[in-house]
């Protein structure tokens, strides 16, 4: 039984085959492969970047802020060196929230579960996928 679902934007399509291939007027025949990333698709995956990116990011100048309050109240002594590392940590996390807000969306009708988990492998495998089939035609 055969897949009945549309391809995705990004899937690679295959290469045309007939007997005007090279010329311009069978290129000019082909329908138009839609390039952008759809509204409601892109909408979602800045939700999600904004959630995945930003809630790590503002923890990140949360840690300048909580040690310099600890700090200038006396309440603890917090080396330079921990206060660095802490927010690193959380801008790197904002940092890989920003990947994965991105390839956790769905890229269906349905908005998918909260985490977006089940989206990852599918859509990894589309982006591997399509960057294939980009270096195949450069070839």
């Amino acid at each position: 039984m055969t897949d009945q679902r549309q391809s995705l934007p990004f899937e690679p399509k295959s290469a045309p085959k007939g007997p005007n291939q090279g010329s311009r007027q069978g290129r000019a025949k082909q329908p138009t492969r839609q390039e952008a990333i759809p509204k409601q698709v892109a909408n979602r995956m800045a939700r999600r970047v904004a959630v995945f990116t930003g809630l790590p990011s503002l923890a990140g100048m949360g840690v300048f802020v909580l040690s310099y309050f600890l700090m200038t109240r006396g309440i603890a002594d917090i080396a330079p060196g921990v206060t660095l590392a802490g927010s690193g940590f959380f801008f790197l996390l904002g940092l890989a929230g920003l990947s994965y807000g991105v390839l956790s969306a769905s890229w269906e009708q349905n908005n998918g579960s909260l985490l977006g988990i089940e989206n990852v492998k599918p859509n990894l495998q589309r982006m591997r996928e399509s960057i294939r089939a980009q270096k195949a035609a450069k070839d």
